[in-house]
This record gives C-alpha cells, structure tokens and sequence, in this order.
C-alpha cells in the first residue's frame, strides 16, 4: 500500500508518464494528498512493522516530501 501511493505522489509530482508515454502534469495537490495518506498509514501501522519495514516508510516519505518542496518551489 505504502508504495502504491508513493508512485502515486511521484506520478503527480511530474516523476513519472501517462500511458502514451507522455510526460505526467504535475499536480501538487493530488501529490500532498497521497504524502498525507502514506502518513497516515505510518501512524496507523505504528507498532506492527518490522524495523526494516519502518526504516523503507521512514526513507520513501522523507523523500517524497523534499521531492514535493522541490515541486513547490519549481512553480
């Protein structure tokens, strides 16, 4: 789940392509909603992942989030 919605936050952070291969728009909105759900999850999962699991959130979030302040400041 957690790396379903971080491709998701990369797709509209302009990281990725649609299906024809053209580049994805960015969407700074629907990117801070899927960082915003990956927290959540991180809250919610608290205490039932192993230290492995909680090092990968712990390094896919950090990089979500300097990935969308580089976006932010880009625009």
């Amino acid at each position: 789940m957690f790396l379903l919605l971080a491709n998701s936050a990369l797709y509209h952070l302009g990281e990725g392509a649609d299906a024809g291969g053209e580049p994805a728009p960015v969407d700074l909105a629907q990117a801070q909603f899927s960082i915003d759900l990956v927290r959540l999850l991180r809250e919610k999962t608290e205490g039932h992942r192993s230290p492995d699991e909680s090092r990968l959130l712990e390094g896919i979030l950090y990089d979500l989030e300097m990935r969308f302040v580089r976006a932010a400041r880009s625009r």
